[in-house]
């Protein structure tokens, strides 16, 4: 079942002679449950297709469809409540609120949406993630890996359609990067999340099933990885 289609996405800057095509026409689709990697160079416009399949920016032209919604014919308003209930994105560098602990960031996309929390789920993440003894610590009483671990527990915590993964291990050392990416491919397989993750690192690439080479706006390749 495909969970996400992207229609000739196309994303420049600038104008006349300072034009700038950070992305050209771009099309996939992508299946529910499935675990993919999007590679590229720096300034290959990897990062702008996910600010743009994440809805923090809005293409030149083209569409993107999650779970069967055009997430560019909604206003500002109603996206901003599409992605809270409907995306878990997860930044190189956490994007923590440093005055809520562990356990209200987590609980943040409820807390917005004025929802009560799932606590179940919120009690069997903290476990999964290692982190249920320091769910009351501030993000700056917990190492960088343990952040990234509350951020990837925030992405999950709404069951939602699609996790976008922004090279999730940049800031890491390698121990921590490599646990992030376990937990990520946990998610994927426990939970059927459907995984869509950034990353300039070939190892990371090859724990998915497919790999979208993307270069210079246009994507290169487009493979399946075996297992």
């Amino acid at each position: 079942m495909e969970i996400l289609r992207v229609e000739s996405l196309t994303k420049t800057y600038g104008r006349g002679d300072a034009l700038v095509t950070a992305l050209a026409g771009v099309s996939f689709s992508v299946e529910k449950g499935s675990f993919v990697a999007v590679v590229g160079a720096s300034g290959s416009g990897k990062s702008t297709l996910l600010h743009l399949l994440g809805g923090v920016d809005r293409p030149t032209s083209g569409n993107v469809r999650i779970d069967g919604q055009d997430i560019f014919a909604m206003n500002e308003s109603k996206l901003a409540i599409f992605r809270r209930r409907n995306m878990g994105i997860v930044y190189q560098f956490y994007n923590l609120i440093p005055t809520l602990s562990a356990e209200e960031n987590i609980m943040l996309p409820y807390l917005l949406d004025g929802r009560r929390p799932d606590e179940a789920m919120l009690k069997e993440l903290l476990e999964i993630i290692g982190l249920s003894n320091r769910a009351g610590h501030l993000p700056g009483e917990l190492s960088g890996g343990q952040q990234q671990r509350v951020s990837i527990a925030r992405a999950l915590i709404n069951s939602p359609a699609v996790i976008l993964a922004d090279e999730p291990t940049g800031n890491l050392d390698s121990k921590a990067g490599k646990a992030v990416i376990e937990l990520l491919a946990m998610a994927n397989k426990r939970y059927s999340q459907t995984l869509l993750l950034i990353t300039h690192d070939e190892k990371i690439a090859l724990q998915a099933d497919r790999i979208i080479t993307i270069s210079d706006g246009q994507i290169l390749r487009d493979e399946g990885v075996r297992q």
